[in-house]
């Protein structure tokens, strides 16, 4: 479970499109109170910054619209409260892009 800090232009498909699924769920989790991950510390840093997890959910649309993607998945902008930067990490940017590199993907980093 991970919601990148990274521009979602530098994301391959695979990364782009599976932050966007999790940050779903993620959303779902913290909005809806329920138990799956709630404790998992990516899930955490999120806790009263839904405004910053609905605005990256907004980059990632814009990037996957970029893409030719259909996006169709909706966060309710009513629930996006709190702050509107994450400045919390599990991870360091710099540790994320290393993490990404490692990976070997198509990732742009």
């Amino acid at each position: 479970m991970r919601i990148w800090d990274i521009p979602p232009s530098k994301l391959c498909r695979n990364h782009l499109l599976g932050e966007h699924r999790e940050l779903h769920a993620m959303w779902v989790v913290i909005t809806e109170n329920k138990k799956g991950y709630s404790l998992h510390p990516e899930t955490i840093r999120w806790k009263g910054k839904l405004r910053a997890m609905y605005l990256r959910h907004e980059e990632l649309v814009l990037e996957m619209t970029k893409r030719g993607y259909n996006h169709k998945s909706l966060l309710d902008k009513r629930k996006a409260t709190g702050d509107a930067k994450q400045s919390d990490y599990v991870d360091s940017v710099k540790q994320q892009i290393i993490i990404l590199k490692k990976k070997g993907c198509q990732c742009n980093t």
